[in-house]
């Protein structure tokens, strides 16, 4: 058959398969579930810290079957599924769940261009729930464990001619299993929500020399006026080097060099600072040479940053940004979709959030026992938002009430569980640690799953010393870490306060507004208080935001609004779980926001 009668075919399959395909259910969907196509899901480069021109993305039809564990693979399969979203969700075009006694397994055919010849391939999952095992070509390549980080495998040796087929299995135990899952549970109620089970980010080859980079650590000293750059390479000789050039709007400013394996300092003049208000980002091109020849390539960028705590003139330890007193104020935010759960359907909607945030004169996110697939973090970087990241909670998980947690109580978790933990916790936070926006850590949410606080908090400060830890935000409170995190709802409340660390509000608010027509439930909706519209509801967040200003004064130096969207059963958002509706008045909330904000800043 000549070449353009396969390519015909192929074309012609795609198009009918495309045409198949269509979100499942009758739940509400966003404004940007009627863009995905699947012959272009999510095109964007997924790894926007340390980039690569060449590159090839996966994600599309694939076929899946869900079947009983400890079976072979399907020698029939139930259908086809779009990649990178969860089968749970309607837009993978399952929406079927698939539980702790079943796998799910997918199948791809893919092809290696041509002008790759002589290059390593490595396959890259942005991230799969959660246990992954990865076979190319009938043959087991690899597995990883956590549904939050990314992996790779080099794939080169079990690559042959023609097209290459790509087998996965997933099995995710959700709330049978004691491994880091957020907030979602097998029968979803209140605030707990949806399974989200397999593939939910990108995945993608990218073809590099037997020598390459495999990471970056990028960190800023504004204090030295220097930017810290490290590269790991893979397959690296002695007399090989790294050779980094840093950009300003396209102009070189400063290069140096430096054996592979060392660090690199180097010196900015003049730094222009990084912050909300100028999110002024710097590029960087990395450089791998070997025999004074150039091996490998990378993109990537930075920002001149610092995030720390000292005692104000009153006596009260504050946040600071580059060395000022700076008051954090931003919504909790939950990262879910109705359409795609896990996974928002495009990268403009992925952006939508931050954009309404800044919208709303916030200027900090927290966000909450889930980790955004990278390029989430790089639109905050550009955008200009700081960034509290939630290690993701597991284990047992108690029923929420309202309540004050005290020192003294901590699960037993197993020792597998604390196994899981440590080495996800650690993936997490070494896969994000370049993202500048991110400025505070935070192991535990009000003691779900909460054990070790003390040694685990102390290692999070000595993995990232440059960030602030917040070793548990509403939960157990330990003398550790750089924060002592209060919530209360539906009000604020100072109840507590530390004057031997930052003392801060990390949850508050949760006033509910149901609006018909744009609710995932259409009963049993859920909030800390309930009003009929959106001008009670903007009074009522202004009432509120009117007593922070004076807790501000107080002693808080930072405060989270319960939340960015409503989600799922929970309707306290400030837009509706489709976005369709923005549920208060934005700029009078802005304007109330930025009072909030400026009583310490403007100090």
């Amino acid at each position: 058959m000549k070449k353009s009668s396969i390519l015909f075919l192929a074309l012609f399959s795609a198009f009918i398969a495309n045409a198949q395909w269509k979100p499942q259910g009758d739940k509400i969907k966003t404004k940007w579930a009627s863009e995905v196509n699947p012959s272009k899901v999510l095109p964007e480069y997924p790894r926007p810290i340390m980039e690569r021109n060449d590159w090839k993305n996966l994600n599309g039809l694939w076929k899946y079957a869900i079947q009983e564990a400890g079976k072979a693979a399907p020698s029939k399969y139930d259908g086809e599924i779009l990649v990178p979203f969860a089968a749970e969700s309607s837009l993978s075009g399952v929406m079927k769940t698939v539980g702790s006694a079943n796998e799910l397994w997918y199948e791809t055919n893919f092809s290696i261009d041509s002008n790759w010849k002589g290059k390593n391939i490595l396959l890259h999952f942005g991230a799969v729930d959660w246990k992954t095992e990865v076979y190319v070509n009938d043959i087991k390549v690899g597995s990883h464990t956590g549904g939050y980080t990314s992996f790779s495998f080099d794939i080169t040796p079990f690559l042959k001619s023609g097209l290459q087929k790509l087998v996965v299995k997933v099995c995710d135990p959700s709330n049978d299993g004691p491994q880091p899952r957020g907030k979602q549970v097998k029968n979803p109620e209140g605030i707990w929500y949806t399974p989200v089970t397999g593939i939910w980010q990108t995945v993608w080859i990218e073809p590099v020399n037997a020598k390459n980079i495999s990471t970056l650590k990028i960190l800023p000293n504004l204090d030295q006026n220097s930017i810290g750059i490290k590269a790991e390479v893979a397959g690296a000789n002695a007399g090989d080097f790294i050779e980094i050039t840093v950009l300003d709007a396209g102009k070189e400013i400063a290069k140096e060099k430096a054996v592979v394996g060392e660090s690199v300092d180097i010196i900015l003049k003049n730094p222009k600072v990084w912050s909300p208000e100028n999110p002024f980002l710097y590029q960087t091109k990395i450089s791998l040479l070997s025999k004074n020849k150039t091996v490998d390539e990378v993109k990537s960028y930075f920002a001149m940053r610092k995030i720390a705590s000292k005692r104000d003139v009153h006596g009260i330890v504050r946040m600071q940004l580059n060395n000022k007193d700076y008051f954090q104020y931003g919504p909790l935010d939950q990262g879910w979709w109705p359409d795609g759960l896990y996974t928002a359907p495009t990268d403009e909607a992925l952006k939508y959030d931050i954009i309404k945030t800044k919208e709303l004169g916030f200027n900090m996110i927290r966000k909450h026992v889930k980790v955004e697939p990278e390029r989430w973090y790089t639109h905050c970087d550009q955008l200009g938002i700081l960034v509290w990241q939630d290690m993701p909670s597991g284990d047992e998980q108690p029923v929420w009430q309202q309540q004050n947690y005290f020192e003294g109580t901590e699960l037993q978790r197993t020792a597998k569980s604390q196994e899981i933990y440590k080495k996800e916790w650690k993936e997490i936070m070494d896969q994000l640690i370049s993202y500048p926006s991110i400025v505070v850590w935070v192991p535990f949410n009000e003691a779900w799953g909460q054990f070790k606080t003390v040694e685990i908090t102390e290692w999070t400060k000595n993995h990232d010393p440059s960030r602030l830890v917040n070793s548990s935000s509403g939960g157990n409170h330990f003398q550790t870490g750089d924060i002592l995190d209060l919530h209360h709802y539906p009000d604020p409340e100072l109840y507590l306060y530390d004057a031997r660390r930052v003392t801060v509000l990390g949850e508050y608010g949760g006033i509910g507004l149901p609006l018909e027509g744009h609710l995932w439930r259409t009963d049993n909706n859920w909030g800390y208080v309930k009003f009929k519209n959106a001008s009670e509801v903007t009074a009522e967040y202004i009432k509120y935001a009117q007593k922070l200003k004076g807790l501000v004064k107080s002693g808080f130096s930072a405060a989270v609004y319960t939340q960015t969207t409503d989600v799922e059963g929970e309707v306290n958002g400030f837009m509706t779980y489709d976005r369709k509706v923005d549920k208060m008045d934005f700029q009078k909330v802005n304007a109330m926001n930025k009072e909030v904000i400026e009583v310490l800043n403007k100090k």
